[in-house]
């Protein structure tokens, strides 16, 4: 195929709430707001509780700015709360429950009433459309379906929006190229780490990646960089863009990168306001600076949350593709991912944008953490690009540059291709073994 060039979304093709001005947005969102923090006061005792703590009543919330005087949420209030405990409605107006793994405690779950459903559907299928998709085309789910919000999310979503919907889930990776193929698929929905291994499949079996009916690429649930945007789109031909969301605010659709700037994600912030805070001191920062994410959302029934900790590092701008709404950068990486190697802060997506940089190598690595004597110890287990012979260059060139550009000295093995497991969801990044 040729390179697509995406077209922006026409205004006649937004809905009302993508065109609010921010005035308009600002004076719905309080509105919504005061709705919002008096449910949860009545209905959710943590939420009572919490306010009541700091000596605060729903009828105090007379502006914007006073939601600054609320606790923040955490994950461990929610867990606290496990199963039910959350809800603002009775559980037999619940229609759906998802929930997190559960792999560190009690998972994290939230729930849907027949409006929120809705909701959160008209807002993938907005995102769809700001990213390039549009009715009639056929989209591959690739996300995982189940209690993770990913799969559903997606497809209620582009059901919404008029897509042909194929639900493969992840893993058959192998399958996953059969239908692209055959079904002609014009969208994908996928980890951005699980399409490398699609592409991957593709490669193996002299298939060209440009030769497909693939002209966007929505990828999200982790973190990924500019560097891996290229990477992609010299392979494949199509747009990749970001989609961000998370369970506890509602799922993917939070806010979404618009194909004609690429220049982070719109928030919608006529359902979801956000923060940025320090988080260390919990202070609010101004548009602009660089802190934890935080969320409100605005038009939930069963699953309110106020002030959500994130744990995601990012910056508000303003808006362009959408001038009503802010934007966030792409996150850069999370509070609780930090690796912390002889006191200098470092995220993974920094390794990636530096292996991404290096001939002979390809994104699929792990950063493993380990303590034999007294000091921390970064090694760095890359892939080779497949036909590599010597990896000596390739694996001095990648440590040279972490230690120009990072500031930290790290050992990097430079792996067969395929040597290192493959994620059918989130990457994992990090192997701490300091014990």
């Amino acid at each position: 195929m040729t390179d697509f060039l995406g077209d922006p979304c026409p205004v006649e093709l937004q809905d009302d709430g993508e065109k609010l001005s921010t005035d308009e947005l600002r004076t719905r969102q309080l509105v919504q707001l005061q709705t919002t923090v008096r449910a949860a006061y009545e209905n959710v005792p943590h939420y009572r509780a919490a306010l009541d703590s700091v000596g605060f009543k729903p009828g105090d919330l007379r502006e914007l700015s006073d939601l600054g005087r609320l606790p923040f949420t955490g994950k461990q209030d929610l867990r606290e709360n496990y199963p039910f405990g959350m809800f603002a409605v009775p559980r037999s107006e619940v229609v759906r429950i998802h929930a997190s793994s559960g792999t560190t405690g009690r998972p994290t779950v939230v729930g849907y009433t027949r409006g929120d459903i809705d909701r959160w559907a008209d807002l993938i299928a907005r995102s769809i459309r700001a990213a390039g998709g549009r009715a009639g085309d056929v989209c591959h789910v690739a996300y995982g379906y189940g209690l993770f919000t990913g799969g559903l999310g997606a497809h209620y979503g582009a059901e919404r929006l008029g897509c042909t919907v194929v639900p493969v889930s992840g893993g058959m990776t192998e399958r996953q190229v059969d239908l692209i193929r055959d079904f002609g698929a014009q969208i994908v929905m996928v980890t951005p780490s699980y399409f490398l291994s699609i592409l991957d499949e593709m490669d193996a079996r002299g298939m060209d990646p440009r030769e497909t009916s693939l002209r966007v690429g929505i990828f999200g649930a982790e973190p990924w960089t500019e560097q891996m945007r290229t990477e992609v789109e010299s392979r494949t031909g199509m747009h990749a863009v970001d989609i961000y969301g998370l369970s506890e605010v509602m799922g993917p659709g939070v806010a979404q990168e618009c194909v004609e700037t690429k220049d982070g994600l719109h928030i919608w912030e006529d359902h979801f306001y956000p923060e940025i805070m320090d988080p260390v001191t919990g202070e609010v920062l101004p548009d602009g600076e660089l802190g934890e994410l935080v969320f409100t959302t605005l038009t939930k029934e069963a699953f309110p949350v106020l002030r959500y900790r994130t744990r995601d590092l990012t910056r508000l701008l303003p808006g362009t593709a959408r001038p009503g709404m802010r934007r966030m950068e792409k996150i850069t990486g999370r509070t609780d991912d930090m690796m912390i190697v002889r006191g200098v802060n470092v995220f993974p997506t920094q390794i990636e944008e530096q292996i991404l940089l290096v001939e002979g190598l390809t994104p699929h690595y792990l950063c493993v953490l380990t303590r034999p004597g007294r000091l921390d110890e970064l090694t760095v287990r890359v892939e080779a690009a497949p036909g590599l012979t010597d990896h000596g260059p390739p694996a001095a060139a990648l440590s040279h540059r972490i230690k120009t550009h990072i500031g930290i000295t790290a050992t990097v093995e430079v792996l067969p291709p395929h040597a290192l497991e493959r994620s059918l969801g989130k990457a994992k990044r990090i192997s701490d073994q300091r014990h």
